[in-house]
């Protein structure tokens, strides 16, 4: 477990160095509790609220070609959110996320294909952080917001 742990952080501090971005640049946005329809392609977005132990149980998707956008909806078994830091790269495609004090749980339910998402890495940081990675296929923009009585984590995606 220890050779592990060091592996881990050994890759992330090389990859860190190599890929590093100015995040001192990026717009800062607080995720809302309602939908804004503001649209980011670039920044870091967080929901700024307290620690909630929490478990990932799904993640879904759907494609509304009437409203333009391809919706994303992590769902947890907490009726409150869990901590929530994001990071959107254009210049890559992808969408990093933090989600603190969570864990997956063990059947997690199928995401399904995806218009904008080529794939979803989860990388499970210890037992309170849970790290995923959303690759897209183009450059996009997205919207997020978060919902209460079952917490979910929703990012609204459109070109």
């Amino acid at each position: 477990m220890i050779k592990l742990i060091t592996l881990l952080f050994l890759l992330t501090a090389t990859f860190t160095q190599l890929y590093a971005e100015n995040l001192m640049d990026a717009k800062i946005r607080r995720i809302s509790t309602r939908k804004k329809s503001i649209y980011l392609s670039s920044g870091v977005f967080h929901n700024g609220g307290p620690k909630v132990k929490s478990k990932l149980k799904a993640v879904r998707q759907s494609f509304s070609s009437s409203k333009g956008y391809e919706r994303l909806v992590f769902d947890f078994e907490t009726d409150e959110m869990p901590r929530v830091y994001g990071y959107i790269s254009k210049e890559r495609k992808k969408l990093y996320l933090d989600l603190f004090e969570t864990q997956m749980t063990k059947a997690l339910a199928s995401f399904g294909n995806s218009k904008y998402v080529k794939s979803i890495n989860f990388f499970p940081v210890e037992n309170d952080v849970l790290s995923v990675e959303i690759i897209f296929k183009n450059s996009i923009a997205l919207d997020v917001f978060s919902l209460k009585s079952k917490a979910r984590l929703v990012i609204d995606l459109k070109e």
